[in-house]
């Protein structure tokens, strides 16, 4: 055999070891991966429960959980939630309770740090102790569910098998952890909101805060019709122009994703049940899996049977939003004002002790560990006031402290259970004054045809001052006061035209606004446009049915940069060409404007991106200010339409940023960002689509960190979605509609509930997809479970 020969075999079976080596560890893969699905039939022993227990699956893997009692039914719940989300239960309790390093190694030092210096893991256990009798009992059948259904599995969650950590049992304090999880998700931590509007008046005055982070705007849909004095222009004047204009900015700019919600119901004189009806779409990061579990639960107690359907948190044991056959629920956040930014007076010599009402007090010091994966725990030291902690190193003696309503433990609870069993709207209402969850807007509807509207979650009482600045409370001449009382939480119940609603906006003027305060509310333009979709309905004597409320959700019109539109057309006039004849292929694709945020539409891309780029531009000169104050300073932060409105329409002079010589020098450049944009993105001006910028990408947290084909395989496919931030259907790459609800109560057969991705967070279940495109198509799904598919009877 010749030496070539002999060297091409070799090759060969080298090719041949290694395709064999291949494909045995793609086995081995498989084969772990496949020993942590979710037992979807048959029988098994679950110790703890008091009788039978059965879990019966859809087609979308959407499980029906009947019992005998509540805390069988919270057993089987864990279960469920274990054998499909445990890895993303983990993620939360590890996220607020500072844990990540544990399972990640360093590279998770930083968030750990955040959240340790909130102690919420002691928090936690406050919380489990002070719970009723009959949620404790809940809450540990519901822990005891989780933990048979991690242990049930053949294989850990086939995460743990990449991370090389064993997955740790759950704890009743995790469930309560993941509740701040979401207080993480939906509150400002950090106090950044407080300190952005104090930069702002550090830096050009209490006039101009006013009117670039006003009270309230133009926009504003409040439910009492309420409206703020419009501010007046600040008296500033910034240096004339001595140069020539900037350069294009470096990229399309990104616009201010509210985290939040849309919520509305309708009255009983306005539907086609004669009962209220409500839908709830909440906004959150869209990641793999989702946020929500889809259930129905069902039980029988001395109270009679009872059947929720809706949303759970994997990791807690209570029906999120939803309908229990009589009162249906949702939320949005509330963006109430429920964290102060104490400035406090420290020693001058050692810093060791503050200045408070009754003198100078010691800084507490709470020490821990933070454990890293494969390294020595991380020492962690939390400074504590009586306040809340301490969140900025000092300066000229003094500290910032972040006073936050969710460092209290009677600010959390599992109340929320209460509302499974309420019969009206008004008995809705009183439970929902003693919530604790994050501070959220809940709209109510009920069975009779009562709806409701008011903030779930304690408030803080303020003395003395507003919230809007930091303030400090060593002189006793402000302070907070305890929480309102229930009989002082503002309430709308049955309103006249029949129609409520909730997009992140301002819900209330006068002495509501005084009690609730702000911490950032939206524009108001998508609470409008909710407002005036359901307003027109009424109007038409037509009786409202799911589907009509779907349509509501799914208003993807762009109403609010219509006047942008008009305004870029007029920029981009015949001399405007002339100069430079690329801006006419902007303006042909601006002139095909329909409306509408559709995936089709360059128009929409293109204005929406030239308001951007006008904001940027004439406001750089007070983000600058600002930012020589507050280093991470946004003005993305405010609500700054009105602002930028009448900035480009009054041209104002002194008001000019200096890189420009005019008002219309300005405008222009802006537009020129645009074509800028659409070139660095190698598109033309007719294909800059918003579709190809709106490309949902739902990905799993490992997916950063695995090979592309890998990585493709746990993570959902990207499409291209309509919507946006200043509509009802708001979506984002990666942000939009967590779930749309819609239900009358006592009629839930006839409800709609969809959500994206799927049941189930394993690549290898057939429900990790399920349901996903009937969510991004906007068709109806049932709120219901459908026939079963697969049935588990658990027995004791």
């Amino acid at each position: 055999m010749s030496l070539r020969r002999r060297l091409l075999s070799v090759l060969l079976a080298l090719l041949a070891v290694l395709a064999l080596a291949a494909g045995g560890a793609a086995w081995y893969g498989w084969r772990q991966m496949r020993g942590s699905l979710a037992q979807l039939d048959g029988g098994r022993r679950l110790a703890g429960l008091g009788a039978v227990v059965r879990v019966e699956r859809d087609a979308l893997g959407v499980p029906l959980i009947s019992g005998a009692s509540r805390d069988d039914v919270a057993r089987a719940t864990g279960f469920v939630h274990a054998q499909d989300r445990f890895f993303q239960m983990d993620l939360m309790r590890r996220r607020a309770a500072g844990e990540l390093s544990e399972i990640f190694g360093a590279a998770a030092l930083g968030l750990d740090r955040t959240a340790r210096l909130h102690g919420f893991r002691a928090l936690a256990s406050q919380v489990v102790a002070q719970a009723t009798p009959a949620e404790r009992s809940a809450l540990h059948a519901y822990t005891g569910g989780v933990n048979d259904g991690l242990a049930a599995l053949e294989r850990p969650p086939w995460e743990y098998l990449v991370l090389r950590a064993p997955p740790q049992p759950w704890r009743d304090e995790d469930s309560i952890l993941c509740i701040y999880a979401m207080w993480f998700d939906l509150q400002d931590s950090t106090g950044s909101f407080e300190l952005s509007r104090d930069a702002v008046r550090q830096a050009w005055g209490r006039e101009t805060l006013d009117f670039l982070a006003p009270r309230g705007n133009s926009w504003d849909a409040p439910l009492d019709g309420s409206k703020f004095p419009e501010p007046p222009l600040p008296e500033l004047r910034f240096r004339p122009a001595t140069g020539s204009p900037s350069a294009a900015l470096p990229r399309e700019p990104d616009s201010r994703n509210v985290t939040g919600s849309n919520a509305f119901a309708v009255g009983g004189k306005h539907t086609a049940t004669g009962g209220g009806m409500l839908a709830n779409d909440m906004h959150l990061g869209l990641h793999v899996p989702n946020t929500w579990y889809r259930v129905a639960l069902q039980w029988t107690d001395d109270a009679g049977p009872h059947r929720l359907a809706g949303v759970t948190l994997p990791g807690a044991p209570f029906l999120v939003v939803g309908s229990n056959g009589r009162v249906a629920w949702g939320f949005t956040d509330g963006y109430v004002d429920t964290t102060d930014v104490i400035d406090v007076e420290a020693d001058p010599a050692a810093q060791r002790h503050y200045r408070t009402t009754r003198g100078w007090v010691s800084i507490e010091e709470r020490t821990d560990a933070i454990r890293v994966k494969n390294q020595p725990p991380e020492p962690f030291t939390a400074r504590w006031t009586e306040w809340g902690p301490i969140i900025a190193s000092p300066r000229e003696n003094r500290f910032q402290v972040l006073s936050w309503t969710a460092h209290h433990p009677e600010a959390t609870n599992l109340h929320l259970m209460d509302l499974e069993k309420a019969a009206t709207v008004a008995e809705a209402v009183e439970i929902a004054h003693r919530v604790g969850i994050p501070d959220e807007n809940i709209l109510l509807a009920d069975s009779a045809g009562n709806i409701a509207w008011t903030i779930a979650g304690l408030l803080p009482r303020r003395v003395g001052y507003d919230g809007r600045l930091p303030v400090s409370f060593a002189y006793g001449d402000r302070k907070q006061d305890g929480w309102l009382r229930s009989d002082e939480v503002p309430v709308v119940l049955n309103p006249p035209d029949g129609v409520l609603w909730s997009g992140n906006n301002r819900a209330l003027g006068g002495p509501g606004y005084a009690l609730l305060g702000d911490s950032g509310y939206d524009e108001g333009a998508r609470a409008g446009q909710i407002r005036d979709d359901l307003r027109a309905l009424a109007a038409s004597g037509r009786k409202a049915t799911p589907t009509d409320l779907l349509a509501v959700e799914l208003d993807d019109r762009a109403l609010f940069l219509a006047r942008w539109q008009k305004l870029l057309l007029e920029v981009l006039d015949d001399e405007a060409v002339d100069r430079k004849p690329a801006r006419g292929d902007l303006r042909e694709a601006v002139r095909r404007w329909h409306g509408h945020a559709s995936i089709d539409s360059a128009a929409y891309r293109i204005v929406r991106a030239f308001r951007l780029h006008v904001a940027d531009r004439a406001f750089a000169p007070f983000v600058k200010g600002a930012q020589d104050v507050l280093d991470d300073f946004s003005l993305r932060r405010f609500p700054y339409e009105d602002a930028l409105w009448r900035l480009v329409h009054e041209q104002p002079a002194r008001l000019l940023n200096p890189e420009h010589r005019t008002w219309g020098s300005l405008l222009l450049a802006a537009a020129d960002d645009v074509l800028d944009d659409a070139d660095r993105a190698g598109l033309r001006p007719e294909r800059f689509t918003w579709g190809a910028r709106n490309m949902l990408a739902m990905r799993h947290p490992f997916s950063l960190f695995l090979p592309g084909w890998l990585a493709r395989f746990v993570n959902l496919p990207a499409e291209p979605l309509p919507g946006d931030s200043d509509m009802p259907r708001v979506q984002g790459p990666e942000f939009g509609q967590s779930e749309r609800l819609i239900v009358s109560p006592g009629h839930e057969a006839d409800g709609i509930l969809e959500m994206p991705g799927g049941q189930s967070g394993h690549p290898l279940s057939p429900y990790f997809r399920a349901g996903h495109e009937i969510w991004a198509r906007g068709e109806p799904s049932p709120l219901l479970p459908g026939p079963a598919q697969h049935t588990l009877v658990l027995t004791p």
